[in-house]
């Protein structure tokens, strides 16, 4: 069987071997927003290295045959996808839960990056990426830069780690800097449960806050968590480089 379809014949699979509806997910509040950037000259936008400038206006580009990996804003020299990632303009939630038998599951919901180039697809529905689970060991979620966190399976190298005997907070810690040793300027996060419960959280780049929810009826309580960056230094036997 395969594990996953994209693009509009993943819809037509949906709608033909499912009971799904083949109907639009845009809001008022959506397409304001997409008006708004398209008289703004589509601007941020996740293009790179392509004449004319994507600074300048919208597509369509055509492929500039020099620096790809880079885009410069102003004085600053900054990754194309982390000039636009910020914490207004992606809404990724991972959910880990332990049920009573014990059960692991993680699971994340997304709408991807606002303004993302048609066809992407991000770290979220990747296993081993935007979340992974095992019984018995834990579970891990992720959100941020999708597109460079993807390309680590961070979330699969939690859980791997916990296996080994890691704390959930050593395990994400770990993930992170393997990331950072790449991508030092990097924006993403990762939270990890494990299968007594702990829980351990780190970020890169940015700022998050996440919930921890226990017991059940009269004993169930909500734990509040915010997490601050922390600029990692790289693990031992580790070095950066593209």
């Amino acid at each position: 069987t395969h594990t996953m379809l994209a693009g509009t014949q993943a819809t037509d699979f949906a709608t033909h071997f499912g009971h799904f509806a083949n109907q639009s997910l845009a809001t008022d509040y959506s397409m304001d927003v997409h008006e708004k950037w398209l008289e703004g000259n589509c601007q941020p936008n996740f293009y790179a290295a392509t004449t004319p400038d994507p600074a300048s206006g919208c597509p369509p580009f055509k492929p500039k045959h020099e620096d790809q990996n880079n885009i410069t804003i102003g004085a600053e020299r900054i990754s194309p996808r982390q000039a636009c990632l910020g914490p207004d303009n992606h809404d990724t939630i991972p959910v880990l839960t332990i049920d009573l038998a014990g059960d692991i599951a993680a699971s994340t919901s997304t709408n991807g990056l606002t303004d993302k180039i048609p066809g992407r697809v991000g770290d979220s529905p990747i296993p081993g990426a935007g979340n992974y689970a095992r019984n018995g060991v834990g579970a891990c979620g992720a959100t941020g830069n999708g597109d460079v966190m993807m390309r680590f399976l961070p979330c699969y190298q939690a859980v791997e780690s916990m296996r080994l005997g890691y704390s959930p907070q050593d395990a994400v810690e770990d993930a992170i800097q393997r990331i950072s040793a790449f991508y030092p300027d990097f924006g993403g996060h990762l939270v990890a449960v494990n299968a007594a419960g702990e829980v351990g959280a780190a970020s890169s780049g940015m700022e998050f806050t996440y919930l921890v929810a226990r017991g059940m009826d009269e004993n169930f309580a909500i734990e509040v968590v915010e997490v601050q960056p922390v600029r990692y230094e790289l693990p031992p036997g580790l070095t950066g480089g593209k």
